[in-house]
């Protein structure tokens, strides 16, 4: 279980230190265990590993992301990673076989640079010009897309971009981190079910975070999700809310 990890941290960080290639694998990465309640459920840790220096983690959004973050971590002898795992059912997507364009997600390939397009914003199955960035980790990658299917029926053009880990993300150049969050598009909006401390650095001043910033509770994950809105609408909502505050 992701909550453990707290126990294991000093040999992780030990580890990071010295640059031993050590792979973990943790799961029942948040509020999503359900019932087992908020001493098993995780909130702080993604940010307090994503804060070792050194480490990688890796937080896929579906199982084709999963079988490329778990080959790019094997191929990897520098530095630790740990690959976290959700425990409730997720959608896995169809891709095409090179980047996103129009209704048709991109390369699971992608993966391997940390962020990548999965969803390109649309208009009658063409690509246009985003208005708004939903950027999504593990389970949430799904509540970005529904989102980008809400706003967009409303006239929005959402891309989703999946963030799978954001250590490989930031080791790219400049060039291909700006083809994925163009510095243009300032309305965004992060949703991962856990702190949202580190992800203003990827949404910036005038975006927005769905997020967990209190511990959970003993119920069904749905309801648990529901209740403290985390949800695709409250995504689309929060995009409204981004670029609503750049025409203010």
């Amino acid at each position: 279980f992701l909550i453990f990890s707290d126990y294991q941290r000093p040999a992780i960080r030990l580890g990071a230190l010295m640059g031993v290639p050590s792979l973990y694998v943790w799961t029942h990465d948040s509020i999503g265990l359900g019932e087992d309640g908020p001493t098993h459920q995780p909130v702080e840790q993604l940010a307090s590993l994503r804060a070792i220096v050194g480490l990688d983690v890796v937080r896929p959004g579906d199982a084709n992301e999963v079988a490329v973050a778990w080959k790019t971590m094997l191929e990897n002898h520098e530095n630790p990673a740990g690959i976290v795992l959700t425990r409730q059912n997720i959608p896995t997507y169809a891709r095409g076989e090179s980047e996103a364009d129009g209704d048709t997600f991109g390369s699971v390939a992608g993966v391997a640079k940390g962020g990548y397009v999965l969803a390109e914003a649309s208009k009658d199955g063409a690509s246009v010009p985003a208005d708004v960035i939903l950027i999504g980790t593990g389970s949430e990658v799904q509540l970005a897309v529904q989102a980008r299917e809400a706003l967009q029926a409303e006239g929005i053009a959402a891309r989703v971009v999946s963030m799978p880990c954001v250590e490989w993300f930031n080791k790219q150049d400049a060039a291909y981190r700006e083809s994925v969050l163009p510095a243009a598009v300032r309305a965004r909006v992060s949703v991962e079910a856990g702190l949202a401390l580190g992800w203003r650095e990827f949404v910036g001043d005038a975006g927005r975070s769905i997020s967990l910033e209190h511990y959970g509770a003993s119920a069904d994950y749905k309801r648990l999700f529901q209740e403290f809105g985390i949800t695709a609408e409250a995504v689309a909502a929060a995009a409204k809310d981004s670029l609503a505050g750049l025409q203010a």
